[in-house]
């Protein structure tokens, strides 16, 4: 019975953390590859910053910049920061949506 209830516990435990990741993405990461390549490579290959190299993709700096989520991606997407412009009125919402899913599907590889 202990077995049972252990199993079951962990099953939950994985359950909720799978659930319940704030960084999770509603878009395409694969659809967002493509309109990544098409609009964002040019400064962000492979991750990188080519403008403040410290502020780049990678898990660890969207963790400490604030933005390892997908809201906070589409808010930078959408509105630009700093040198970054905005991209809204060249991509559409979903399409936004679709490169802050591959951001965060690529933040642990790049």
């Amino acid at each position: 019975m202990k077995k049972i209830f252990s199993i079951l516990l962990v099953g939950i435990a994985i359950f909720t953390f799978a659930f319940s990741n704030s960084a999770l993405a509603a878009g395409d990461a694969v659809n967002g590859a493509k309109i990544f390549n098409a609009n964002c490579a040019a400064c962000h290959a492979g991750g990188k910053n080519l403008v403040q190299a410290n502020k780049n993709l990678k898990i660890d700096a969207l963790k400490e910049y604030g933005m390892y989520s997908a809201e906070a991606i589409i808010t930078q997407v959408t509105n630009g920061k700093n040198a970054m412009p905005a991209f809204k009125g060249r991509l559409n919402d979903a399409q936004i949506e679709d490169v802050a899913a591959y951001v965060l599907d690529q933040a642990e590889k790049w």
